[in-house]
């Protein structure tokens, strides 16, 4: 049976980050990866944006080069599903029947694109945009097609449909919801990237729930609502989030649920089992303590980082602000915090200007800002957030006035 000190059960960023600062942090142990795609360590986030457009070729999106990981003794086991998890007996069950020994587990599995529950959403000419290969499947897919549908307007989507207009694409997106990127941003920048896409000849279907996938000989040809009417695609782009990766954790006994969860040393109610990424249930101060998940690569890397120096007996606990970003045509989005459950939005700057922020309030104290093309504000932004910053209303509306200033001269809330 195969052994390691440690082993990792996914090889997205999550994965590298741990094994990259177990090393720098001096352990010497062996250190296995275990990822279900045949590929090292590469970034996700550009799949939908640089790799989908052709501008980017698959080598520039590893994190590493073969030679780092070889250099390090961190080892590989790809093209491999782990299927089931022994606490006891500290073994991994793989999908080829190869047992696993470990002496102490981090899961970074992540998830795997949620698939629609209707009619016709197994056929030929549906993709999921998470791995290369679903790229690799949809690009392959593109020279013969006029008009693609995107199903969900989240990031994933919005991103995807901005590439496919800039390719010459007729797109046609559809989204439950009443606006775009309702589960998390507010009004103001829903309204923004709408515009945005509809000025680039995207095509939005504003709560529009998707009844089926239209086929003809086994292949998508349209997308039925469910008020009946029927519009022609030959490809269509599912993207309404992801199910977490953890039923071998659940099932061998992890607390969880939508995620398996873990405390602020990111470790599971099994024994030395961590789990990171977007599959762990973390309690987050920037959610008012809620139980999260958070789909993110600083969610990934800042959470691998705490698991090792756990592993390692150092000090560490999670607390990292929340970020993220995303790029759509020449807009860069740049979101610090998390706005669920605000009570209140400042503009700051007008979005006619293609360069603002939207500031966000809980009980008069900054919680979140989404800032377009505004690099400054995002900046400044992270030490409002962190510091729970109680700020003047109209101090925040005025693009003058630097939220640089506000965050040393601002009271910090208690």
């Amino acid at each position: 049976m195969r052994h390691a000190n440690v082993v990792i059960v996914g090889a997205g960023h999550g994965g590298a980050q741990a094994a990259i600062a177990l090393r720098q942090g001096g352990f010497d142990g062996t250190i296995l990866m275990i990822g279900d795609e045949p590929e090292l360590p590469y970034e996700r986030p550009p799949l939908s944006k640089d790799y989908l457009a052709g501008d980017k070729t698959f080598d520039r999106l590893l994190i590493r080069k073969a030679e780092f990981w070889a250099e390090r003794s961190i080892d590989f086991l790809l093209g491999t599903r782990v299927e089931a998890v022994d606490p006891v007996a500290r073994q991994l069950h793989c999908a080829d029947g190869t047992p696993i020994g470990y002496d102490r587990l981090v899961w970074a599995a992540g998830g795997t694109p949620r698939r629609l529950a209707c009619e016709g959403a197994g056929a030929d000419g549906v993709h999921h945009i998470r791995t290369r290969a679903d790229i690799d499947a949809l690009t392959a897919d593109l020279d013969r097609i006029e008009t693609v549908a995107v199903v969900g307007g989240g990031y994933i989507g919005l991103e995807a449909a901005a590439v496919l207009a800039k390719l010459g694409k007729r797109v046609v997106l559809f989204e439950a919801a009443d606006r775009v990127l309702a589960r998390v941003a507010g009004a103001d920048l829903s309204r923004f990237f709408e515009d945005e896409h509809r000025a680039h000849g995207v095509t939005l279907h504003l709560s529009s729930n998707v009844a089926a996938i239209e086929t003809a000989e086994g292949r998508a040809c349209g997308i039925r609502l469910a008020d009946g009417a029927v519009i022609a695609a030959q490809l269509v782009i599912v993207g309404i989030g992801i199910v977490p990766a953890v039923a071998p954790l659940l099932a061998a006994g992890a607390a969880g649920g939508n995620g398996v969860r873990v405390d602020d040393h990111c470790r599971t109610s099994l024994p030395d089992v961590y789990a990171i990424g977007d599959c762990a249930l973390h309690a987050n101060r920037y959610a008012g303590g809620a139980e999260i998940r958070l789909e993110s690569v600083q969610n990934a890397n800042d959470q691998a980082t705490v698991a090792a120096r756990a592993i390692l007996g150092m000090p560490a606990s999670y607390d990292a602000v929340p970020w993220f970003w995303s790029n759509q045509y020449d807009l860069k989005l740049q979101t610090v915090g998390l706005s669920a459950g605000h009570d209140a939005t400042v503009l700051r700057g007008g979005p006619a200007d293609r360069r603002f922020s939207v500031v966000y309030l809980k009980d008069g104290v900054v919680v979140a800002l989404d800032c377009v093309n505004a690099v400054k504000d995002y900046v400044a932004g992270r030490a409002l957030v962190a510091g729970a910053v109680r700020a003047d209303p109209a101090q925040l509306a005025d693009p003058d006035m630097p939220l640089k200033s506000m965050a040393t001269q601002t009271s910090i809330s208690t």
